[in-house]
């Protein structure tokens, strides 16, 4: 698999998504779509979207329903890029969307693999593969990012960090779609800043790999110490998202 290969399965993956063409995604210009179910999609998304809004970077791809398509066009009118996934033209954003009950909600930033810079990075303690009996009793709340458990049945493939025979840091992947598994990563507070996340990561993401699929890596984009261990594993921004949710929609 080749870096080309690893953009290509993704921005398809993103066309599934969001109910587009992939190179509507490298236009010149915003591109607005009705969003629609597909079975192809990642299984985490609640699909049809209400509106999303994802850029590789060139333009921004909207995906809304049919009433909210008015609003995806007037709001991307002439804006930058860049300008589309900050305020002030969130607020902007949030005040069109107001009239429908709806409200700018998730927002996040995704890596991809650059294998010219991928590397596994050792850390002082062991680390071993887990296989998903053995980490079936593991869905727990520290390690609610590496496992989710309202979607055990896409969990995959974990590596565990040992202090002795204590758990202390887990980075589990799920498949979410048919090529791509994500990359989630849990350290015990105690045992952070000391390399256990990038160690983990980065064996995860190497066993990924060796498996044939995609590893990718989500963060907020306030989420500094984690886009730090993404970028230290050699992942590289490839894509963001936002997404709109009714008013009174809570995790």
């Amino acid at each position: 698999m080749t870096d080309g290969e690893i953009l290509d399965i993704a921005v398809r993956q993103s066309a599934t998504d969001s109910a587009c063409r992939p190179e509507d995604f490298f236009k010149g210009e915003h591109v607005v779509v009705r969003s629609r179910a597909d079975m192809g999609a990642r299984k985490y998304l609640s699909l049809p979207f209400a509106l999303d809004l994802a850029s590789y970077g060139n333009n921004v791809v909207a995906s809304a329903d049919e009433s909210l398509i008015p609003v995806a066009e007037a709001y991307l009118r002439g804006r930058r890029t860049e300008a589309c996934f900050g305020t002030p033209a969130l607020h902007e954003l949030d005040a069109m969307l107001s009239p429908f009950g709806m409200r700018t909600f998730f927002q996040a930033e995704y890596f991809l693999p650059d294998l010219n810079a991928m590397r596994e990075i050792a850390c002082a303690y062991p680390t071993r593969i887990l296989a998903r009996e053995a980490f079936s009793g593991l869905y727990l709340p520290q390690w609610s990012n590496a496992l989710c458990k309202a979607r055990k049945e896409n969990d995959v493939l974990c590596v565990g960090a040992y202090d002795g025979d204590t758990l202390i840091g887990l980075a589990g992947c799920s498949a979410d779609c048919e090529r791509m598994w994500q990359i989630g990563i849990d350290v015990l507070p105690a045992y952070r800043k000391r390399g256990v996340a990038a160690a983990l990561v980065s064996r995860l993401a190497a066993e990924t790999l060796a498996r044939g699929k995609v590893p990718f890596y989500c963060a907020a984009w306030s989420n500094l110490a984690s886009k730090k261990t993404a970028l230290a594993c050699g992942f590289r921004p490839a894509w963001v998202q936002l997404t709109a949710k009714p008013v009174g929609f809570t995790l």
